[in-house]
């Protein structure tokens, strides 16, 4: 990561404060419907109330360029529970005593298209796991070969359920992947710096 792009790691009120901002740079790197974007804000404040919460953002000249949020995954989440039950029926109950017992589930990772290609997306994922009390780390991420496929695979996740539609998204399989902690390469990362405020509101 280059040295003009700085971490910071906000608690759960900053970042429900900042998500305006941050939709902005899911919206550049994802391109979704407009009508959803309504929906994921809606989705990243409920998960900031879940246990074990943290939020890593990727500032350069004092705005965002990527982030990365996870929290502690368990019975009672509907991501959880959709990945647990599909495992179970398709015969791989120790994939989920390995990887899913414990977890910190890894909701999003995004970095805008500009600042792709240098290291951010690499080093917020670090940072997220980094120090982690939970011994594994899961996620999922659209099926195919994908710049962010190989990053996860770089840094140790491999898939345990490869192309899985969830509930409600037939047309967009998933691979859901699995890693231990702590990642491979994660020792020469810097660690954020830690704040509980957010210097800008997220507008144009």
């Amino acid at each position: 990561m280059d040295a003009d792009t700085e971490l910071r790691e906000l608690a759960p009120p900053a970042f429900t404060h900042a998500v305006p901002a941050l939709l902005q740079v899911y919206e550049a790197a994802m391109r979704p419907p407009p009508e959803q974007l309504p929906g994921r804000a809606s989705v990243m404040n409920n998960h900031a109330g879940h246990p074990g919460f943290r939020a890593v953002v990727a500032v350069r000249g004092g705005h965002p360029v990527g982030f990365a949020y996870a929290f502690h995954g368990c019975s009672g989440q509907w991501w959880h529970d959709t990945v647990v039950r599909e495992l179970h029926a398709c015969g791989r109950t120790r994939q989920v005593r390995r990887y899913l017992s414990d977890p910190l589930e890894i909701a999003e990772v995004h970095v805008h298209p500009r600042a792709q290609g240098r290291g951010v997306g690499r080093s917020l994922l670090h940072a997220l796991c980094r120090g982690r009390p939970e011994p594994t780390a899961v996620l999922s991420t659209r099926s195919g070969p994908s710049v962010a496929r190989h990053l996860y695979r770089s840094c140790g996740f491999t898939e345990v359920l490869e192309d899985f539609s969830f509930p409600g998204s037939p047309g967009q399989p998933f691979s859901i992947m699995a890693a231990r902690l702590p990642l491979a390469g994660s020792g020469d990362r810097r660690s954020p710096d830690r704040s509980a405020w957010w210097p800008w509101t997220g507008s144009r």
